[in-house]
């Protein structure tokens, strides 16, 4: 009886609150206990005991055995089941309204079950009502239960066709949300992609700091060494000029020209220190021919110069830089005149003209002086691109600041002569440059400040 008791209770404690609310609803008449033929007497007893009685639902009282005998005569007998009527019931359909008609017929049915097998009392059957009665009891919770998910979408529904336009906006918002959440997404991969290439830059350009600062030590150090070279480079350029000054006069005087006249055609009427100074006047034509209209930029005369006969560098490199150099300055440098006097033919300007260069000594000579001439200005453009040219003009002051003289002692010569004299320019040799901080003085031939001529 205890085991029956608890397992009973304990549903009913779970759906306490379903059956107070439907309580009221189903009023359900308690059963009568008499004899069977006195029906009218079983109607007019109460289901609640009452506390004189000696009797309960749940058990009988031991100290009372004549009751239980008497008890065990009796009948219990239903009352008839009220039919519910619809004007109580909340009507949301047919089907839903006849469902919970029979469910509460069903409660009570199974209710009365309950009564009946405590008098006499039988545990089997009071689990199998009570279990009965739990199940109807559930029934009516689903029933409430799909009542209130009905009514809650007939308010959706209603709720949605009065704000149609609301929720193509809402959709609309939502598309739109996706697709910038699309975009998002691809911007977060882009971002994503773009830092890594920031942080490969980043490391690249610790790389080529680093790669830069080495650079410019080594840099700094072969600058010394470049400047040493350039200086070099233009001596040797200088005096390759001067070595080929002698041929001409050579091949002139045999050809009978007037040195005079040509000395006085290229610097006008100078007079000279020594009759031997009028070389200064051929070489600095060789020199002006030879850099004129040059431009200077960087190139590489690392192949050329590794050479020693400039003839096998314009045979091994025949559409270089160097040999178009070669090209351009002999035809500016030897006037057709001037070859046809001395070899009484024009083969070499023949030879240079077909893009070929012959193995003579005269042009070997030429050639030679070509390669330190072009090789002074790629050395100069690659230590400074914005290298500068510059020449002295006749009878402009001299300053041993850019200028120094050909023939040493001649400066010193003019002061002694005149104390407070200052030895003027007769004629520019060679040019001046200035590459960066260094200044490559131009050379000079120096006259007489008393003459004339050096006030022209």
């Amino acid at each position: 009886m205890e085991h029956a008791a608890t397992k009973s209770s304990k549903p009913f404690s779970n759906i306490s609150e379903i059956v107070s609310k439907f309580a009221k609803l189903c009023k359900l008449r308690s059963i009568g206990v008499g004899p069977p033929e006195n029906a009218n007497q079983q109607k007019n007893h109460p289901h609640h005991h009452n506390p004189k009685n000696n009797t309960s639902p749940l058990g009988e009282d031991s100290s009372d055995a004549s009751e239980e005998t008497k008890c065990d005569r009796e009948k219990v007998h239903p009352q008839p089941i009220e039919v519910l009527s619809r004007s109580n019931v909340i009507v949301y359909g047919d089907r839903e309204v006849l469902m919970l008609f029979d469910t509460v017929s069903a409660l009570k049915l199974a209710y009365v079950q309950l009564q009946e097998a405590h008098i006499p009392y039988k545990p089997e059957k009071i689990v199998a009502a009570d279990e009965l009665v739990v199940a109807q009891l559930e029934a009516l919770r689903k029933i409430k239960h799909a009542y209130k998910e009905k009514q809650f979408a007939k308010k959706a529904k209603f709720n949605s066709s009065g704000s149609s336009q609301l929720q193509v906006e809402i959709v609309f918002g939502e598309r739109l949300l996706e697709d910038l959440k699309s975009q998002v997404k691809a911007k977060n991969s882009e971002i994503l992609h773009l830092r890594q290439e920031l942080q490969e830059l980043e490391l690249g350009n610790d790389g080529l700091v680093e790669k830069f600062r080495q650079v410019s030590l080594e840099k700094k150090n072969a600058r010394v060494l470049s400047i040493t070279t350039l200086e070099d480079a233009f001596n040797a350029a200088s005096k390759s000029i001067h070595d080929f000054a002698k041929p001409i006069i050579s091949l002139m005087k045999a050809s009978g020209w007037d040195l005079d006249l040509a000395a006085k055609s290229i610097a006008g009427a100078l007079v000279y220190s020594k009759r031997s100074h009028k070389k200064y006047a051929f070489e600095a034509y060789i020199a002006r021919r030879m850099f004129y209209g040059i431009g200077l930029k960087s190139y590489s005369v690392d192949a050329v110069m590794r050479l020693d006969d400039p003839i096998d560098a314009l045979t091994e490199y025949p559409n270089s830089e160097f040999a178009e150099f070669c090209r351009k300055k002999y035809l500016l440098v030897i006037h057709p005149m001037l070859e046809a006097s001395f070899f009484g033919n024009l083969d070499h300007r023949t030879f240079v003209l077909s893009g070929k260069h012959p193995r003579t000594p005269f042009y070997q000579i030429f050639a030679k002086m070509a390669k330190w001439v072009w090789a002074f200005q790629g050395i100069a453009a690659s230590i400074d691109p914005k290298a500068k040219m510059f020449t002295v003009s006749r009878g402009s002051l001299f300053s041993d600041v850019h200028m120094e003289s050909v023939e040493e002692g001649m400066k010193g010569a003019a002061v002694t002569d005149e104390k407070y004299a200052i030895p003027v320019v007769g004629l520019m040799v060679m040019p001046g440059f200035k590459i960066g901080e260094t200044l490559v003085r131009s050379r000079v031939y120096l006259s007489d400040p008393k003459s004339s001529l050096a006030k022209c």
